[in-house]
């Protein structure tokens, strides 16, 4: 849920930002979108920094737990960095969806059997309440890789048969 608060503050401030004259920051789409990169580096960063401080997520749940939490923070920056190259931007935010989906076992584990991990509350109800908010994760992934735009813009256009060709629809 830390992540969460921290996601929703970046993107105020990056709304902030963009309300005192920022360029680059004029839409919703791109202040979700370096508010996700932010997390995701900062998370991302620490995973490999302080790695017990997962461990104890993924202890007895999946084999090399060290390397798993190492793998799973070189995931979420590379994740973000996709994000932030207009050509692999697609592809990373439906990788970081995918991501989304697979640590949610773990955080169901944690909610169903309690945990005690430095810098996270100890009180249970911590661990159920950010179950519902990894839906949240999945769809911001989404939105900010461009796979979707709902409610942000109604669906996703299908590119046009004559994308990419001449004004009357042949090629150049």
């Amino acid at each position: 849920m830390i992540f969460f608060i921290a996601l929703l503050s970046l993107t105020a401030i990056a709304w902030l930002t963009h309300a005192l004259g920022a360029p680059g920051l004029s839409s919703s789409v791109a202040r979700m979108r370096i508010a996700l990169v932010a997390a995701l580096l900062f998370f991302g960063t620490d995973h490999l920094l302080t790695p017990e401080r997962y461990l104890p997520m993924v202890q007895g749940l999946v084999p090399w737990p060290a390397f798993i939490v190492a793998f799973t923070g070189l995931c979420e920056i590379a994740g973000a960095l996709g994000l932030l190259v207009p050509r692999l931007r697609r592809l990373a935010g439906i990788l970081l969806a995918v991501y989304f989906v697979a640590v949610f076992p773990a955080n169901i584990r944690n909610a169903i059997q309690g945990l005690n991990v430095a810098g996270l509350p100890e009180a249970q109800w911590y661990y159920w309440i950010r179950l519902g908010f990894q839906p949240l994760a999945v769809w911001w992934a989404l939105v900010c890789g461009g796979v979707m735009r709902w409610p942000l813009g109604g669906r996703r256009s299908q590119p046009s048969a004559t994308a990419g060709y001449g004004r009357q629809g042949a090629r150049p």
